[in-house]
């Protein structure tokens, strides 16, 4: 009689594979990516985009100043009015750039006319960059601390010092 030899009998244990120092090695990776990784911080600038209606509008009770800047490359015209009559034209300087100065200027002496209005309409036409745009959105928004102060009465009948020329900035063509 033949005997089946004991090594066959016998069946090996199988080997796990330790998964721990891969794992671990995972994990440092991870944590060295993330510590290695630059966050960006992301600035928006708020602007309404035009409203679409199917129903047709009020009349209001004064006509708007319907306020709107083409921004255009070399010149950007500030005009009111519906339809539009322009005010004031500001061409480019022999440097290439805008006279915001002068744009806060007139937009200061706008806003003492109509206290209530707070709205600006862009109109970008020609190749003009956004770092323009945004110095535009600048000197349209806020009355600085040098200005002339300018005065209107709230609610209680108390004068207030006026900190925003156009704040509500809408931009005309943003399908084009």
């Amino acid at each position: 009689m033949l005997r089946v030899p004991t090594s066959r009998k016998r069946k090996k244990p199988e080997e796990k594979l330790n998964l721990v120092p891969i794992m671990d090695s995972v994990f440092i990776f991870i944590f060295f990516l993330l510590m290695s990784a630059s966050f960006l911080k992301i600035y928006e600038i708020g602007s309404d985009a035009p409203i679409i209606s199917e129903s047709e509008p009020q009349k209001p009770e004064k006509d708007p100043l319907a306020l709107t800047l083409v921004m255009n490359t070399n010149e950007l015209t500030l005009s009111q009015g519906i339809p539009s009559r322009p005010i004031k034209k500001f061409d480019r300087s022999p440097t290439g750039e805008f006279n915001f100065d002068e744009l806060h200027s007139v937009l200061i002496e706008l806003k003492k006319q109509h206290l209530e209005e707070d709205t600006i309409i862009f109109e970008p036409v020609g190749e003009i960059t956004y770092e323009e745009i945004v110095k535009v959105m600048d000197s349209v928004r806020t009355v600085s601390k040098t200005d002339e102060a300018i005065f209107r009465k709230n609610k209680d009948g108390i004068d207030e010092r006026v900190k925003d020329l156009f704040s509500k900035i809408v931009f005309s063509n943003l399908t084009n």
